[in-house]
């Protein structure tokens, strides 16, 4: 099916009129098809319905508030079956643990947001939290707002993650530069910084592979 298919299921399912099937009349079918398309088309396609709102879904021909909540509700189903959270206890191994959990929620991301997953020693999950939102091109970060929910967790090491809504998870030289700072800090406070990873669209980037950032993801 294609994904104007699909999404008509999830409209004609929010509503009493709507298509569950090759029962309905052709001109109930068309309707919500049509609407499932001038939705993929008003917004860019599925990444960008995913970050649509609400409000701005609720403002597109035909989409009431039913069929909104309808839409917002597959999509975070759709995020949540390839990004679970990690578990309680489990072991972080490597960046790519961080990329399968925190992929759907920040890939899509209109916005940045600067996460942290607190660590025991032995590097088994305790929490994690978004620390921190910011604007299409940047997130103001500070270290002591960044270690004082960590410190009181009972962190022994934390790997951080932030989205980069451009799709490019190259990493900046403020990236760089935030990395290293947050190292230091972490040093002083005895909780090791393993990782600080950037996701994109286009996949990720883990700066304890870039030297430039001076972190290391030895246990």
């Amino acid at each position: 099916m294609t994904d104007a298919e699909l999404l008509s299921l999830v409209l004609g399912a929010s509503t009493s009129i709507g298509w569950s099937g090759p029962c309905r009349s052709g001109r109930v079918a068309t309707t919500v098809i049509d609407l499932a398309r001038g939705l993929l088309t008003t917004h860019g396609g599925l990444a960008g319905l995913a970050r649509a709102s609400l409000h701005e879904l609720r403002g597109s021909p035909g989409i009431g508030a039913a069929r909104a909540s309808a839409v917002q509700a597959a999509l975070e189903l759709g995020r949540r079956s390839v990004g679970e959270r990690p578990a309680h206890g489990r072991r972080i191994a490597s960046a790519d643990d961080i990329w399968s959990h925190l992929r759907a929620r920040l890939a899509v991301l209109a916005i940045e947001e600067f996460w942290a997953v607190a660590l025991d020693v032995r590097h088994r999950v305790l929490w994690e939290s978004c620390l921190a939102r910011g604007s299409l091109t940047a997130v103001e970060v500070h270290p002591r707002d960044v270690f004082r929910p960590l410190i009181r967790g009972g962190a022994a090491a934390a790997i951080f993650c932030h989205n980069h809504p451009s799709g490019d998870p190259s990493p900046s030289r403020q990236d760089l530069e935030l990395t290293r700072r947050l190292r230091d800090v972490g040093e002083l406070c005895g909780i090791q910084v393993l990782d600080h990873v950037v996701v994109g669209t286009e996949g990720f980037v883990s700066l304890a592979q870039d030297r430039r950032a001076g972190l290391s993801l030895s246990p």
